[in-house]
């Protein structure tokens, strides 16, 4: 069963989300850290944990060196036993991250790979895990998607080079509508993370055609009617 990640940095909608049994965990980055309005990173990331010390959590680093993103990631590390460190494939200047994925799997320091595009990715990444530390590799689907790719064929290939190793789970990221979900599962993605709006639709599948349409027709002639409209 592909397990949902909601994926999102606004501290209430955390603390909502997290009582559903359907949330596994939480996944969050600068981007939605800046618009859930988080001034400090670190006590803002506190905060959360606060809300949600019970299921898997991932933080980002947000340097771009090799020395400053170990420097962050232990950092982060220190916040909960829950935390997963979020850790980008490649820095800004495209060198592979490799090192830093070496150094704090040896630790054992639970990790989430991110902006992970392709199986080649998939492959060095796992080249470079020691240990048996726990690895999420993020792979953005929606975002290859977005720019003609077919993210399928990457996210089957990831998959099966990533099963011999136990501690290693392929996630779908970047979600664009609630049918992903259903792609994620029949791939065998261990996990997807997905914002709320998303969720709470697939907490509503199961409606029939028959009911699509009636609920299509309604809403169109409630919206014609406030709207007042008349054709003579």
């Amino acid at each position: 069963m592909t397990q949902i990640y909601c994926d999102i940095a606004d501290i209430r909608t955390i603390k909502s989300y997290s009582k559903k049994k359907i949330v596994k965990g939480f996944t969050t980055n600068p981007s939605l850290m800046r618009k859930a309005g988080a001034k400090n990173y670190e006590l803002y990331s506190r905060e959360i944990l606060k809300v949600c010390n019970n299921k898997p959590v991932s933080f980002e680093v947000f340097a771009d060196d090799y020395k400053n993103i170990l420097k962050q990631a232990l950092k982060i590390k220190s916040w909960g036993k829950n935390v997963y460190v979020k850790i980008p494939v490649e820095n800004s200047k495209g060198t592979f991250m490799g090192k830093v994925i070496n150094e704090l799997s040896k630790n054992n320091i639970k990790m989430n790979i991110t902006a992970v595009y392709t199986h080649g990715q998939t492959a060095r990444i796992l080249n470079n895990i020691k240990g048996k530390a726990k690895v999420i590799i993020s792979i953005f689907a929606g975002r290859a998607g977005d720019v003609g790719k077919d993210p399928v064929p990457e996210i089957k290939k990831s998959l099966n080079i990533a099963k011999k190793y136990k501690n290693v789970k392929i996630l779908w990221a970047s979600v664009r509508e609630p049918y992903n979900y259903l792609q994620a599962s029949q791939l065998g993605c261990h996990i997807i993370t997905i914002p709320p709006m998303i969720i709470t639709k697939i907490e509503k599948f199961g409606k029939s055609f028959k009911n699509l349409t009636n609920d299509t027709v309604k809403a169109f002639l409630i919206d014609s009617r406030k709207s007042k409209f008349k054709i003579k």
